[in-house]
């Protein structure tokens, strides 16, 4: 474990941390991909497949079968099914709290304004399965997208070495009746669903998390398509102090760092936890406060994906956070329950971001539109503020457009 201080270089790069997740080579390799995908759709597709999945597949076999689903029951337990409904039931009643119901604004001289909110129609699920096939991402997706009413959900997700996927994301996938599954990971994956190809269909917005590869190609595609977040390797920083318990610390920082490039972070304001602790984990940093009031600015500072506060007062720490993805209060609430089954989505925004992306919400699956209408007295009353802007802004024929009203 190595101890920062709050004015080395080791903080700083922790702050900017985001600037070394982008790396030249990786921007310009998936530049590359993309743009090859866009001009020669399943061909490049299945050139990358054989090259990083390294599976060979037609086009007819990038999309999961019928019998592959079925089959894939074969290999699931009732345990896991019974499990699955406590945890589907969690996120659902989560989400359902979150439906939006638009707003009206009416007055007595005939102007109506609204604003209506919409599902999209077409969102793609990026599940990786890279070094582990992450079944609980199947969910913390899908589950959001149904309540918010998308009516077109495919999924994508890297094929294992004989061409298979994970069984168990295919029966989640398939108890939550997304419509479409397909065996395509990385750079590629992302750029066949924001352009189409002639087999995987165009969406509207991508979600889910990826490495470095398919964060940068969410990058790339931002714009020809909608994108949830960035996210980079996962992160988690926890807040103690003299009264936490070790132990927890310990077990929650291991926890963090079994993923590949896993950032675990202690902030206390105890040399004697930071003693206990670095005797026990080896990858993770430490930084010695004098308060709970720099403990929160520098928790700010990093914003993370996770906060674990395990102070005995954490809701009056929490008060003190304004960048932080997810909090996690008290001794009780360690970060692997949010990533399988509390209820909010795991998919959460990291490398700083937090400071302005949010984790997963029912708004990313939902457009906007307004509805303007005015009476001709409404739009009377309003002509001179027209016409004055108008001409301050040097596009008279803006007003004549309404002035035409009332000629004649």
């Amino acid at each position: 474990m190595k101890i920062l201080t709050q004015t080395g270089k080791g903080i700083q790069a922790l702050y900017n941390r985001h600037l070394s997740f982008r790396k030249k080579h990786v921007e310009e390799k998936v530049r590359g991909i993309i743009e090859d995908v866009r001009l020669y759709g399943d061909d490049a597709l299945l050139k990358y497949t054989r090259k990083f999945d390294k599976v060979k597949l037609t086009a007819k076999e990038l999309r999961v079968a019928e019998n592959e689903i079925s089959g894939a029951f074969q290999n699931i337990t009732s345990d896991f099914i019974n499990d699955l409904k406590v945890i589907l039931n969690n996120v659902t009643v989560f989400y359902k709290k979150q439906v939006p119901k638009g707003c009206r604004v009416r007055n007595a001289n005939g102007i109506l304004l609204k604003e209506n909110v919409l599902p999209l129609d077409t969102v793609g699920i990026y599940v990786p399965a890279g070094t582990a096939p992450l079944i609980s991402t199947v969910y913390m997706t899908a589950v959001p997208a149904r309540v918010a009413g998308v009516k077109r959900i495919i999924l994508a997700t890297p094929p294992d070495k004989n061409g298979h996927v994970n069984p168990h994301i295919l029966a989640v996938a398939n108890l939550l009746k997304v419509n479409e599954i397909y065996k395509m990971g990385g750079a590629q994956a992302i750029a066949a669903m924001a352009f189409g190809t002639k087999t995987i269909p165009r969406v509207d917005k991508i979600i889910g998390p990826g490495n470095m590869f398919v964060t940068e190609a969410k990058r790339q595609i931002f714009g020809y398509v909608g994108i949830d977040m960035l996210a980079g390797p996962t992160e988690l920083v926890i807040i103690a102090n003299r009264h936490s318990n070790p132990d927890y610390v310990v077990a929650d920082m291991d926890a963090q760092l079994e993923h590949v490039g896993g950032l675990a972070v202690l902030v206390t304001n105890s040399r004697q936890l930071i003693r206990q602790v670095r005797k026990r984990v080896s990858k993770g940093y430490a930084i010695l406060v004098k308060n709970m009031d720099e403990a929160a600015y520098i928790v700010n500072r990093i914003a993370p994906e996770h906060l674990q506060i395990l102070t005995n007062s954490p809701a009056a720490v929490a008060k003190k956070i304004k960048n932080a993805a997810a909090i996690f209060l008290g001794p009780y609430s360690p970060t692997a329950l949010g990533d399988y089954a509390a209820g909010p989505s795991h998919a959460l925004p990291t490398m700083g971001t937090a400071r302005f992306f949010s984790g997963l919400c029912l708004s990313d699956f939902m457009k906007k539109n307004h509805i303007i209408s005015y009476s001709k007295k409404a739009l009377e009353e309003i002509r001179g503020p027209i016409e004055r802007v108008a001409k301050l802004e040097g596009l008279p024929k803006h007003y004549e457009s309404v002035n035409a009203r009332f000629l004649g």
